[in-house]
C-alpha cells in the first residue's frame, strides 16, 4: 500500500495528551522541516494494565531506559488514563514526525497504538523535509497476555525489548481491518474472531485481576447459553458459503490469543494474508479434553476444524441478526456481521 497523508484536525504543535513526563515539542517552521538530529522515542504506557504492574515495572525500567537510549534519542513518556487514549497519543505523534511509537502494555495497549497509526481509513504519515516520513511501531510487552509477542518468539523481558529498540532494526508488517456492519473501521495487529471466542474475550476482560486465568474465566462464563450456530462466509470476494454448527472463528495476522493459545498457528503478520480458522461442532467438553491441541497448535489436524488463508473474509449468520460477539485483540467491538480485510506491509516495526 502507498503512504498516504490522511487529513487530521490541524494542530501545529504536538502536544501529549493524559498523564505526561516532558513534552513532546516537534514543532514545523515554516518550509516544513523539523530542526533535529536526535530521534524522537514516544512511550505510550498503560499504567493500570496487568494490575497495575506494567506501571511499577515501567517506573524501574525508566532509569535504564534513558541510560541505554538517552545519548541518541530524545525518550517522551506518556501516560493513559482510560479507552482510547493510547490512539488519540499516537495520532498526534505520527502526524508530528515521531521517530518511533512504543506501546508499554499489554496486547490492549498495542491494539489501541496500531489503531493510533490510522485515521480515516488510511495509514498516517507525517512530512518531513519534503518526503515522507514514517513512524515505526515498537513494543515493550508488559501485559497480561502480550500474545503478539509470543508470534516472535519474544518473553515479557522489557530490557531485550530496549535491545530492539536500540538497534533500530525494522520489518514491513502486515495490519488486518475490521469492518463493521455501520461502516465503522477498527485496525487488529494480533487476532480477530467471533461466537465463542469473542464472547469468551469479553467476559475474560472483566476478570483481569486474576491475570491470566481469566481467559479460563472467561472461557467458561461464555459456555453458559453458548449455542453452536451456523454462519454464511464469503472469502476474497467469491460466493457465499454456509458452515454449520460453528463454534467460533479466528482470523489471524499472528498465531496466539487468551494468554497463550495458538490458535492461528500459521499466521504471519508479513505474509500479505490473514489466516482463517474455524471450530465446528465443538462442545464443553472437546475444549476439556482438546484444550492442549490449542495451545500447542496441533488442532488443526481435527476433522471438525478448517483453515485457510484469504485477503477478504466476510462474516454474517444466515438468517437476521443476533448477538455473535466479535473482537480484535482481545477488545469487544460488537456483533456480526462483519468483514475483515488485509493491508500488507503498511507499518514499520521494531523486530
Amino acid at each position: 500500500m502507498s503512504a498516504v497523508v490522511a487529513a487530521l484536525p490541524n494542530h501545529s504543535v504536538f502536544s501529549l495528551r493524559a498523564g505526561q513526563s516532558g513534552t513532546l515539542d516537534l514543532s514545523f517552521d515554516r518550509t516544513g522541516i523539523n530542526p533535529r538530529s536526535r530521534r524522537d522515542l514516544v512511550f505510550v504506557v498503560n499504567p493500570r494494565g496487568a494490575n497495575g504492574r506494567t506501571g511499577r515495572e515501567w517506573k524501574k525500567l525508566l532509569p535504564y531506559l534513558r541510560r541505554r537510549l538517552g545519548e541518541q534519542c530524545n525518550i517522551h513518556e506518556s501516560f493513559t488514563s482510560g479507552p482510547s487514549e493510547a490512539m488519540d497519543i499516537t495520532r498526534e505523534a505520527v502526524r508530528g514526525g515521531a521517530d518511533a511509537v512504543i506501546a508499554v502494555g499489554g496486547d490492549g495497549t498495542l491494539h489501541e497504538v496500531v489503531n493510533g497509526f490510522f485515521w480515516a481509513g488510511k495509514p498516517i504519515c507525517a512530512l518531513e523535509s519534503g518526503s515522507i516520513h514514517a513512524t515505526t511501531l515498537g513494543l515493550i510487552p508488559l501485559g497480561t497476555g502480550s500474545d503478539f509477542a509470543r508470534t516472535y518468539g519474544w518473553k515479557n523481558d522489557p530490557h531485550q525489548a530496549i535491545e530492539r529498540i536500540a538497534k533500530g532494526f525494522s520489518s514491513k508488517i502486515d495490519i488486518g481491518l475490521m469492518t463493521l456492519s455501520g461502516g465503522e473501521q477498527h485496525y487488529f495487529i494480533n487476532v480477530a474472531d467471533m461466537h465463542l471466542s469473542g464472547k469468551a474475550g469479553y467476559y475474560a476482560s472483566k476478570y483481569k485481576s486474576f491475570g491470566n486465568f481469566c481467559y479460563v474465566l472467561g472461557a467458561l462464563r461464555a459456555f453458559i447459553g453458548h449455542h453452536n450456530q451456523d454462519l454464511k462466509i464469503k472469502v476474497n470476494g467469491q460466493d457465499w458459503e454456509v458452515y454449520d454448527k460453528v463454534t467460533a472463528l479466528c482470523i489471524g495476522n499472528a498465531k496466539f490469543f487468551g494468554g497463550g493459545m495458538k490458535i492461528v498457528p500459521t499466521a504471519d503478520p508479513c505474509s500479505g494474508d490473514l489466516e482463517v480458522v474455524i471450530l465446528q461442532d465443538f462442545k464443553w467438553y472437546d475444549f476439556v479434553f482438546k484444550l492442549y491441541k490449542l495451545y500447542n497448535g496441533s488442532h488443526l489436524s481435527e476433522k471438525s476444524v478448517y483453515s485457510t488463508s484469504v485477503k477478504s473474509i466476510e462474516v454474517a449468520m444466515v438468517e437476521g441478526n443476533g448477538d455473535i460477539y466479535v473482537q480484535s485483540d482481545g477488545e469487544h467491538l460488537g456483533f456480526l456481521p462483519v468483514k475483515c480485510s488485509i493491508l500488507p506491509s503498511v507499518i514499520d516495526f521494531f523486530v
